[in-house]
This record gives C-alpha cells, sequence and structure tokens, in this order.
C-alpha cells in the first residue's frame, strides 16, 4: 500500500466515512438553506436544521436506494457525486416543513374533518 493511498484511507476514516460525507452534505445543505431563507426565531432556527439534516440523509437515502447508486460508494469520484445528491436533497426539506406549519397554523381552530374537506376541494 502506497503512503497516498494509506492517507486516503485514514483520512476517511476521520471523517467517518459514507456516514462522515452525508454529515458534511447534510451540514452544508442546511448553512445555504440557513443563510437564503434567514429564521424568524430560534425555534424556527433549530427545525429548519433538523429539518435540512433529516431531509439531507433520509432524502439523499431514499434517492440511492430507488435508483441503485450503492456502487458509487466505491470510488472518490462517485462518493462526491453522492456528497451533491445528499445536499441536494435537503434543500427543499426546511421549505416543505415552513409551508405545513403554515398551513396548520392559519386552520388552528378548523376540525380535522374540515381540513380534510378543504384539502380534497384543492386536489380536485
Amino acid at each position: 500500500m502506497s503512503i497516498e493511498t494509506a492517507g486516503g484511507v485514514a483520512g476517511w476514516k476521520l471523517i467517518g466515512g459514507l456516514a462522515g460525507a452525508g454529515a458534511i452534505g447534510a451540514g452544508l445543505a442546511a448553512i445555504v438553506v440557513m443563510c437564503l431563507t434567514k429564521p424568524r426565531s430560534t425555534e424556527e432556527w433549530i427545525v429548519g436544521l433538523i429539518s435540512t439534516v433529516v431531509g439531507s440523509i433520509a432524502g439523499g437515502a431514499a434517492v440511492v436506494q430507488h435508483f441503485g447508486l450503492q456502487a458509487w460508494a466505491d470510488t472518490p469520484t462517485g462518493l462526491v457525486a453522492m456528497l451533491g445528491l445528499v445536499f441536494s436533497c435537503g434543500l427543499p426539506a426546511w421549505a416543505v416543513v415552513r409551508w405545513l406549519f403554515n398551513y396548520i397554523n392559519k386552520r388552528g381552530n378548523a376540525t380535522i374533518d374540515e381540513i380534510a374537506r378543504e384539502i380534497k376541494q384543492e386536489i380536485v
């Protein structure tokens, strides 16, 4: 094994392997979302951070699984591509959570039947 290979393996172990790469993608997505859509409160910041990280990791894993991209983990270039995929999956997560909570807050006094009727009318 060459020194470069050993250094690469050590670096890979240092960042936590594939989990570390996913965490990097999730963290970067969270930073981008937070910079573009400033939180209105500390609570919203926490929800945004959690939503983005979970969206990155779970969404990225779902996309990798759905399209059978596990072989990407075998090469450095594939890992970079996977990092980008995980990053991309986290970007819309906070927006979706924000829209959902805004919808729920606007209809705070409505019953579940009224909300179901409203959603059914919007879909049809």
